[in-house]
């Protein structure tokens, strides 16, 4: 299945939604495969979520530990895979993993992704365009998948929102939360 719809995150039930209402993605890959974008929308009370203030665009380790956007990429029957964070500032990480947990952060400023974020209203909205074939030579042409989540800080403390939380504490690295399929582009002729 590719996604070309707004899929809804739910928050996990151990933590307070506090003020968002909702958070919805979109995900879409690029006609050769190589870029995969998302849209991030969150809507909500904006006074009383903790939004990073706009930084200058760098790596940054550790956003997750506030208000941030993440996506973890594997390509289908695979236990390697990516984690990315976006923040609302700007700044954003890259990770490596070999397998569950096992990895660490990968310090290259080629990997910048495009970052756009809006707000207004009751709403906060982050866009994000990675070039995937700078992760992995193999992901543009592969079958993926997906997890999509987010870290809420609100004055109630850390909400975690994804597309499928396991039993017990909230883990996005557990690779059945990479529960969006993305196929690869279909061929040109």
């Amino acid at each position: 299945m590719n996604a070309e719809h707004w899929i809804d995150l739910r928050c996990h039930p151990s933590t307070p939604a506090g003020a968002v209402r909702a958070i919805a993605v979109l995900v879409r890959r690029s006609a050769a495969g190589a870029e995969l974008r998302i849209s991030y929308r969150l809507d909500g009370e904006l006074a009383r979520i903790s939004i990073p203030l706009p930084a200058v665009p760098r790596i940054n380790t550790e956003l997750w530990r506030r208000t941030c956007f993440e996506a973890f990429i594997a390509v289908d029957g695979q236990s390697a895979y990516h984690e990315l964070n976006f923040s609302p500032s700007g700044q954003w990480a890259v990770y490596a993993f070999s397998g569950y947990r096992n990895g660490a952060p990968l310090l290259d400023e080629t990997m910048r992704p495009r970052i756009e974020v809006r707000t207004g209203g009751a709403r906060l909205e982050l866009d994000a365009a990675v070039r995937l074939d700078a992760l992995r030579a193999g992901y543009p042409r592969a079958v993926l998948r997906v997890g999509l989540s987010a870290v809420i800080e609100t004055r109630d403390g850390l909400s975690y929102w994804a597309l499928h939380h396991r039993a017990g504490k909230p883990d996005f690295h557990d690779a059945r939360g990479f529960a969006l399929l993305l196929e690869p582009p279909a061929p040109r002729w």
